[in-house]
């Protein structure tokens, strides 16, 4: 017994570990989206992001069962769902470049409360008026965060919030499809669809990258990529209630990034906020944990990096 006790604490500090690797290597991924995001336009990223982000994921096919793990029977589905997990990558991608990176990143917070909205219209989930209430108050930290009508409130904070509703919905039609279909066809279907969407909108503004440009804009793929498979490591070894209350650490990294980097310091609105949108998160987590567990999936944390 003793000796199971300390492999399942091995297996737990293993997942902490993997998802904080996750974490940091996507925050780097996202300072230099915002580094090129001044050099390149945004379907330009979203392209080479996808392209690149092929890599490890053909590598992961490989070593973990070949290219059977791909078969579907479902492929409206998963085009449904990839359209959706594109637009929410266009909108990051695009924020972005026009915001400072723990801005974007608070705003992001708020896609676990739309998610808990529209899981009870969409998948018949029951949601009470606790985490109805929690959902409220989340909203009172975007609004924090946002300021409407202080002044400093900018119609491109809106984007970002946009991102965080098509994640929402995203996440719902991986929570349908993870039911008959494989992680690696739901993410797979959905990366070829970023190359696709990025194909088509960079059409009208290529830009040749130099060979610097080019490094980096594969170091962006690869980077998401190999996160995303550290990400779902994390989630299948350690349970998702241990793991969530380190995601929002994520925030560490992305305003000290900011600062290191760009030189952004966050205001106190963002701040307020974000700490508001993470507490209500953190409370419909713990509602979500008593409540019979759903199968997991790569991409219930962090669809934009997918």
């Amino acid at each position: 017994m003793p000796r199971e006790t300390g492999s399942a604490q091995g297996e737990i500090l293993r997942g902490i570990c993997l998802l904080t690797l996750a974490l940091v290597a996507f925050a780097v991924m996202d300072v230099l989206i915002k580094w090129l995001s001044s050099s390149y336009g945004t379907f330009q990223i979203v392209f080479f992001r996808s392209v690149f982000g092929l890599v490890p994921l053909c590598v992961l096919v490989a070593t973990s069962g070949g290219i059977g793990l791909l078969r579907t029977s479902r492929p409206g589905g998963h085009v449904l769902r990839s359209l959706v997990g594109a637009s929410a990558l266009v909108c990051f991608f695009y924020a972005f470049k026009h915001m400072p990176l723990a801005d974007v990143y608070a705003i992001h917070f708020a896609g676990p409360l739309f998610l808990t909205a529209l899981s009870g219209p969409m998948l018949g989930e029951h949601v009470g008026w606790r985490r109805w209430s929690a959902v409220g108050v989340g909203f009172i930290g975007v609004v924090v965060m946002l300021r409407p009508g202080s002044g400093m409130f900018t119609p491109v904070a809106l984007v970002p919030l946009l991102g965080a509703v098509f994640y929402a919905f995203a996440m719902i039609f991986v929570r349908k499809l993870s039911r008959t279909e494989t992680n690696a066809a739901i993410v797979c279907y959905f990366t070829l669809t970023g190359v696709a969407v990025g194909a088509i909108g960079m059409a009208a503004d290529w830009r040749t990258p130099d060979l610097p440009g080019f490094g980096l804009l594969a170091a962006v793929g690869i980077l998401g990529g190999v996160a995303q498979i550290m990400m779902t490591q994390a989630f299948r070894s350690t349970p998702a209630a241990v793991l969530a209350p380190f995601e929002y650490t994520a925030m560490i990294w992305a305003v000290l990034f900011g600062y290191l980097v760009f030189a952004d310091v966050p205001t106190s609105a963002v701040i307020t906020g974000a700490l508001i949108v993470s507490a209500s998160g953190l409370y419909i987590l713990h509602r979500e944990t008593r409540r019979p567990p759903r199968p997991v999936t790569e991409l219930t944390t962090k669809a934009m990096v997918p």
